[in-house]
């Protein structure tokens, strides 16, 4: 159990590092509010650097967990009930008090707040939507606040949580329900799911009825541990495509496993290499934003595992070069951004620039794009890329060259 008689600051030291390992705390979409017109704090404002929305503000954040303490026993966690770590709890008024102290000293523009089971999820999701509510009602609090939900708590309790906090989450933990009951057999994997859709009708509801009470403007977010079980990349992109289609996250987040004392001989013994969870961010984003499938990201296969020696749209292109190279000044818009370097904003940069003349290769130097990378699958009024697509070499001479691999941090 929590020491009572532990002071505030070791109580910080301990909940503040036992949150480090929640990915799921962006603050995307959070509307703009300040306190010009009363009240307290701003989701504006600059600081300490947490998270970026997608207009460019900066939103720093408080990231505490309520409590490290927790009646699961989650195979995967360090907070699980059988791991012997140190255990803190705060109470609501000092969350509260905390979140104020530091947005006066200007280092916080919002609180991100998670949390062990306490006693019973509807006791857990009652003393967070206690620590949201009396920001908001008792100190006029503006500023940004994600709460991490309990899909197992009381309906009341999770609709009362979004008229306070901006964002919600609640995490699927794991890409497949077997891993789940296996891992984390206290927890249900139809019940998230059942507790996502519930929240995306509130947050849909908040949106279409001009008169309702704000709901969770910011939508709702997930994360996955990614190499725990024995989940595929392709299982885990495909589970996040239903996430994003069927409930309408705004993001899924993917968390690498990291070992952890006395665990479960059902967990692997090493943690996946890095680069594969930067590499399911990579594929998030061309599932989004630039208009890839799954199939062709990860295609069905015995190996249906994403190179970490390439990212995945140069992967892509590699193996579908009958498709290059494009015309810079003819192309489409959705032709472009399946370029390997060419961003979202390079190819409107490109498309607004061809309308006032032909593009030739110094123009996409002064873009500051990467001409290596580029030069095999674009035509410029100037250049063609000659037989460079139909050489056998061609993936050694792009790909990232052999450097030491990026190592997980321990969690001990």
């Amino acid at each position: 159990m929590p020491d009572a008689a532990l002071d505030l600051r070791r109580k910080l030291e301990i909940l503040a590092d036992a949150a480090k390992y929640d990915a799921s705390c962006a603050s995307s979409s959070a509307p703009k509010r300040d306190s010009l017109k009363g009240g307290i704090g701003s989701s504006e404002g600059m600081g300490i650097c947490h998270a970026y929305t997608p207009d460019g503000r900066c939103v720093s954040l408080l990231k505490i967990l309520l409590t490290n303490a927790c009646i699961f026993d989650c195979a995967y966690c360090i907070n699980r009930a059988s791991s012997n770590v140190p255990r803190a709890r705060f109470t609501v008024k000092e969350v509260v008090d905390l979140t104020l102290g530091f947005y006066r000293r200007n280092m916080i523009e919002g609180l991100f707040l998670s949390s062990g089971i306490i006693r019973s999820p509807d006791y857990t999701m009652e003393q967070l939507v206690r620590v949201a509510r009396s920001l908001r009602e008792e100190h006029g609090f503006r500023g940004y606040i994600h709460l991490k939900t309990i899909p197992d708590a009381a309906p009341e309790l999770l609709a009362e949580a979004g008229r306070h906090a901006d964002r919600l989450s609640i995490n699927i933990e794991l890409p497949q329900e077997n891993s789940l009951k296996a891992l984390a057999p206290e927890k249900d994997f139809a019940g998230i799911r059942r507790s996502m859709a519930r929240m995306r009708v509130r947050i849909e509801e908040a949106k279409e009825e001009a008169r309702a009470p704000r709901f969770a403007p910011a939508g709702q977010s997930t994360q996955m541990v990614v190499g725990a079980d024995g989940a595929d990349d392709r299982a885990i992109l495909g589970t996040a495509s239903t996430l994003y289609g069927s409930y309408g996250l705004r993001r899924v987040y993917y968390s690498a496993y990291s070992p952890i004392p006395d665990a479960s001989r059902a967990l692997p013994p090493a943690p996946p290499p890095l680069l594969r969870e930067h590499r399911l961010y990579q594929s998030d984003w061309l599932l989004r934003f630039y208009g890839f499938s799954l199939d062709e990201i990860v295609p069905a296969g015995p190996d249906a595992m994403l190179a970490l020696d390439a990212d995945p749209k140069l992967a892509w292109a590699l193996r579908n070069r009958h498709f290059f190279p494009v015309d810079v000044n003819k192309a489409s818009r959705e032709a472009l951004l399946r370029v390997p370097g060419l961003g979202v904003r390079s190819v409107d940069r490109i498309i607004a620039s061809r309308r006032h003349g032909a593009i030739r290769w110094d123009a996409l130097a002064r873009l500051r794009l990467p001409l290596r990378k580029l030069r095999p699958f674009l035509v410029t009024a100037d250049s063609t890329p000659g037989s460079l697509l139909d050489q056998a070499g061609l993936r050694g001479l792009l790909v990232s060259k052999t450097q030491a691999a990026p190592r997980q941090m321990a969690l001990l």
